[in-house]
């Protein structure tokens, strides 16, 4: 490294610990703009750097005070670089780490210990390098110091593990409790929880509070997240957790989150059969009625008490055989930490072959759980199934199986569980191989070309075969659709706006109105994509689909605003809390929510409290205006008003501008829903180049709130010029 880059380097590096620490002098006073917000997500991405430059200096320190180092200068640049490299990087991820941390969902005791463990070490490290060559700077505080780096390095990156994977991650794989039986599994703790565990707690933990929902135990699922409960007992069809499970991959709601671990089909019936039977959770599994679908696919999970795993008389297979034999698609591991039988999962769609079966013939004896589910398996690739000789339990749920490729099961005496679910299967085709399947418990059929009917009448014929069928609806329990969603980028326009409004479920009717009655399925309007904007409008609407009942209503407003000025300022301050974007705010098309206390509620909301909001703009060309409005807030019941009054004031002049409009907005009357409106102040149509906006919190709120007298808090996030 050049002594000039080296120079600049370390004067950046103190200009990044200086700036650090006046972030954290002032935490509780600054917010994150939106447009920072994806520096502060790359702090993952660039921490390995530091932490691999610093470890390579630390061991380098150790050794430095020998006598053939201390005389090797190239030894002593070499170090110094990489000292200086990682103390900067260092300083660099301190920083996106700190921006980070304002998001939503980013709070507790690990987010501390880990933020306060990142700075120490950048802080003693940047000591350490700057100090290095003093003459006090011993082998002894050498060795303590770099001590002090590792371990807070270590400690640090373990605090960050729990805060990205969720707590006991790295320790999890050896605490793990083996399985439990059948007749002690509890429907929650050991059917629901661990998918809530694998799939969800990662980002849903009282650490790390995204959507302010925590999902580690009974208390926190019931008390639900910053977007209402999460489930309601009995009503999968209108439940939250099921909704966003369901919406397409590309949309931002669904969960999990694309690149995160989805939810297998098995795992998404599991959670809708719980909540449908009420979202028990102190309730064993076999303590539900014999016949309940729960019960029938939670079965599956557990051994039963009859049939325990030490009874298996055959050996362990070669531990070389079965290292050798598992792979990036295919996994091979023991029963349970005693037992020789083995389970195989196969993966990797794209690189199945028939020949991935056939490859485990050296573990015939030994597997005895074969899971292919999803894979492109055909009625011919069965036949190498059948050299498993103790196989008890085979997976081909939504393979490319028929009923006609059952025939080749028939010789696996052994075999227990078959799961068949969502193939193309026949009941003439079922019937012809079952009945040579003398040790079947449990046949999975559902999503399959089975009726109902005919499923009742094979229970009727094989009653020691449970035949899990999941919840299918015959038109006779009909459910509730959500909501319709907006697809538009954004509900402010300014000429005109093509509405695109869309349901995740096939074959809905969305149903609208524009006039203010609510929408029926008979006598509104077919949205139809084609719909077209020129003006600010309320439109209500709802869902429809035969054999369903109809959504609920939902409001969408649209909002016009035909000009923007071409400089934007502010005359007084804002409330500390509420400064959103700045002057800025007000022409994003970025509309705040009722997403009370969160960083993001806060940056889409500029706010006044102690003075008038007043905004001066400007514009090159002169506009014929005749409105302002502004889009507000209204939330009585936490001292949240709408203006005492809105001023506009205009002219082609900044030093002669007149007074060209004047409001005195309704005030509420009584504690009411919250609402956010737009308020509109008229104005005689004219030409105005300078327009100047001040609107007045109300300063004293009614007698009849329990803050009477208090001054009361204005919310705006958009301007509507027309």
């Amino acid at each position: 490294m050049g002594n000039k880059v080296k120079g600049i380097a370390e004067q950046l590096l103190i200009v990044a610990n200086i700036f650090i620490l006046f972030l954290l002098i002032f935490e509780n006073r600054w917010v994150v703009p939106l447009w920072i917000q994806p520096i502060g997500r790359m702090h993952p991405l660039l921490l390995h750097f530091p932490i691999v430059l610093l470890l390579l200096a630390l061991g380098m320190e150790v050794f430095r005070f020998k006598p053939e180092n201390t005389a090797n200068t190239f030894y002593e640049k070499f170090l110094s670089s990489f000292w200086l490299a990682g103390t900067f990087t260092a300083a660099i991820t301190v920083v996106m780490g700190l921006f980070l941390a304002k998001e939503d969902g980013y709070a507790g005791n690990t987010l501390a210990t880990h933020k306060w463990l990142g700075i120490g070490t950048l802080w003693t490290g940047t000591v350490i390098y700057f100090f290095r060559k003093a003459p006090w700077y011993t082998p002894t505080l050498a060795r303590v110091g770099t001590a002090s780096v590792a371990i807070a390095l270590l400690v640090g990156g373990h605090y960050g593990a729990t805060l990205t994977h969720g707590e006991n991650f790295v320790s999890e794989p050896l605490t793990r409790s083996e399985s439990v039986p059948l007749d002690k599994a509890l429907v929650f703790d050991h059917v629901i929880q661990p998918i809530l565990e694998q799939k969800c707690v990662s980002c849903h933990n009282p650490e790390k509070l995204k959507g302010e929902l925590s999902l580690v135990n009974e208390a926190a699922l019931l008390k639900g997240g910053k977007s209402g409960k999460l489930f309601v007992a009995g009503k999968p069809e209108i439940s939250l957790l099921l909704q966003r499970i369901h919406l397409p991959n590309d949309d931002k709601k669904h969960m999990p989150p694309v690149g995160k671990a989805q939810l297998t089909d098995a795992e998404q019936l599991l959670l809708a059969l719980w909540i449908k039977s009420n979202a028990v959770f102190n309730k064993k599994v076999i303590d539900l009625p014999a016949r309940d679908s729960l019960r029938l696919v939670a079965s599956n999970l557990f051994q039963t008490a009859e049939t325990p795993e030490d009874k298996f008389d055959f050996g362990a297979a070669d531990e070389e055989t079965i290292k050798k034999l598992s792979n990036n698609d295919r996994t091979i591991a023991p029963l349970s930490l005693s037992s020789p039988a083995l389970s195989v999962n196969l993966y990797n769609k794209a690189a199945y072959s028939p020949e991935k079966i056939q490859e485990l013939s050296e573990l015939k004896t030994q597997v005895v759980s074969l899971n292919l589910n999803k894979l492109p398996v055909k009625d011919g690739d069965l036949k190498a199934v059948t050299q498993f000789e103790n196989l008890q339990k085979l997976d081909l749920n939504f393979t490319d199986i028929t009923g006609k490729g059952l025939s080749e099961l028939t010789g696996l005496k052994q075999l227990k569980s078959l799961n068949i679910s969502g193939t193309k299967i026949t009941l003439a085709e079922l019937q012809a191989s079952i009945g040579k399947l003398k040790s079947l418990k449990s046949l999975s059929v559902w999503n399959t070309g089975l009726t109902p009917t005919e499923i009742q009448q094979l229970q009727k014929t094989y009653k020691n075969v449970e035949f899990i069928a999941g919840f299918k609806d015959d038109g006779s329990n009909p459910i509730k659709l959500n909501t319709p969603q907006v697809k538009n980028s954004s509900m402010v326009f300014n000429q005109e706006l093509s509405v695109k409004l869309y349901h995740p479920i096939r074959g809905v009717e969305i149903r609208y109105t524009t006039d203010g009655t609510a929408p029926d399925s008979l006598h509104s309007p077919l949205f139809t994509n084609q719909t077209v904007l020129k003006n600010s409008t309320k439109i209500r609407a709802k869902a429809f689909k035969k054999g369903w009942f109809g959504s609920d209503e939902v409001v969408f407003d649209f909002y016009k605003n035909t000009y923007q000025p071409d400089s934007i300022s502010l005359l007084l301050p804002l409330n500390r809390v509420h400064q959103a974007a700045g002057a800025k705010s007000y022409f994003d098309g970025i509309l705040g929510t009722f997403n009370a206390n969160s960083p993001a509620w806060a940056n889409n909301w500029t706010g006044v409290r102690n003075n008038d909001l007043a905004i001066y703009s400007e514009f090159k060309k002169p506009v014929l205006l005749s409105s302002v409005g502004l889009r507000i807030m209204e939330e009585t019941e936490t001292g949240i008003f709408p203006p005492e009054s809105i001023e506009v004031w205009g002219g082609t002049s900044p030093t002669q501008l007149k007074l060209i409009g004047k409001l005195k907005p309704t005030m509420p009357t009584q504690v009411r829903t919250h609402s956010l409106l737009s308020v509109t102040c008229p104005v005689k149509p004219q030409n105005i180049t300078y327009l100047k906006i001040v609107a007045k919190p109300l300063q004293k709120i009614p007698d009849w709130h329990g803050s009477k007298g208090r001054t009361a808090l204005l919310l705006v996030d958009e301007l509507l010029l027309n």
